[in-house]
């Protein structure tokens, strides 16, 4: 018998993506493989069971059945409980599994002995781009926290000018600026808004006006050095933050909208917008908080929840933007998944090479041990 790759229903709360498309289905049968999916997998992508079957996928109604014999299981997030005991020895997991705060997780993944990768280990090299499902997914959750910035304020984004009046164009702030704040910074300017960013990268500063939006920073000495010549940050002097963090309080008061994209690998998420900033703003203001789900950039946002602040401003605290949009969220992380899984799919197998540096940095178990040392210790 052939490669068996099985695809589950996600059962996290709230997702609506899922791990492979008719489109994904159609490569992995190329490659010789059986490919099985759980009914219903698709539904809230918007694609319907016969739309795998007609792609080459074998549908089946319950989990144990789809699990059964499996070489290879593809998912969004990481499997429940229940999945993991259908598991065989040694079966390959591959999934967004969220290992930092998933322990529960990983460690019954090393006990069933699978072998399972974290897609978002997968390294930011040149080789591995078209894996990056951080990426793909964080360039969707840029786009959509402008869509529900304006779906919670109250008024326009762009200038319009009417025999009425004039309306004012929207003021935007975004802060960190990755693939998600650049791709916000793009789409609030397509909608119009006077757009500025920050970053305490300079490098930057040039993406920022490249996009038609201003800059903001001390651009001081300090802060023309302050990237190490791999393109991190380095620690900025307490001074140098004093400085930023007055020069940004100062600014968020004027601003309409705000959205923050900070996050920290393994770590809860920095506080980039405190209470007395919030406080400092007009009603009516929105703050998106994409970084809701590792503790927030924003103090007094709560997962899951808009919540309204006592001075009229709304802290947009949604989870799983991408999942907004899941029909094209779906589709490109079932192509990162089908770039990584060729790393592993080999004559119409599965073949684990670990010397392999991108599997190396992405896997979290294997031989019945978790083997990645970040989530290890």
């Amino acid at each position: 018998m052939g490669l068996s790759i099985a695809v589950t229903r996600e059962r996290h709360e709230g997702e609506t993506r899922c791990a492979v498309t008719p489109d994904t289905v159609k490569k992995f049968v190329a490659l010789g493989a059986t490919v099985l999916v759980e009914a219903g997998t698709g539904a809230g992508s918007s694609i319907p069971d016969a739309e795998y079957v007609a792609a080459g996928a074998v549908v089946k109604p319950d989990t144990r059945a789809v699990l059964d014999g499996a070489d290879l299981v593809l998912k969004v997030r990481g499997p429940t409980q229940q999945e993991i005991t259908a598991l065989k020895p040694g079966a390959v997991v591959i999934a967004l599994l969220d290992a930092y705060r998933e322990k529960d997780t990983v460690a019954a993944l090393a006990g069933a002995g699978a072998t399972a990768f974290a897609m978002e280990f997968v390294p930011r090299i040149t080789r591995a781009q078209v894996m990056d499902a951080l990426s793909s997914q964080a360039n969707l959750a840029g786009y959509r926290a402008v869509i529900e910035a304006a779906n919670a304020y109250g008024r326009g984004f762009p200038m319009m000018m009417t025999a009425a009046g004039t309306v004012a164009a929207a003021k935007v702030f975004v802060m960190g600026v990755g693939v998600a704040g650049l791709q916000a910074i793009a789409t609030a300017r397509r909608l119009g808004a006077v757009v500025t960013a920050t970053d305490v990268r300079p490098a930057t500063k040039e993406q920022v006006e490249s996009l038609g939006a201003k800059f903001l920073a001390v651009e001081d000495e300090e802060f023309k050095n302050a990237q190490t010549a791999g393109g991190y940050a380095k620690a900025m002097s307490e001074e140098y933050k004093a400085k930023q963090a007055a020069l940004t309080g100062e600014h968020i008061k004027k601003q309409d909208i705000v959205i923050t994209t900070a996050l920290i690998p393994g770590r809860a998420a920095p506080v980039l917008v405190t209470a007395d900033h919030v406080a400092s703003m007009k009603p009516g203001s929105v703050i998106v908080d994409l970084a809701i789900e590792n503790g927030g950039n924003v103090q007094g946002g709560k997962l899951g929840e808009v919540v309204t602040t006592p001075n009229g401003v709304s802290i947009v605290g949604l989870a799983n933007l991408p999942g907004r949009i899941a029909s094209d969220a779906s589709s490109l992380y079932a192509k990162n998944l089908v770039a990584f899984a060729g790393l592993l799919i080999k004559e119409g197998g599965l073949t684990v090479d670990l010397e392999d540096e991108i599997l190396k940095a992405a896997v979290v178990t294997h031989g019945g041990a978790v083997v990645h040392e970040g989530v290890r210790g």
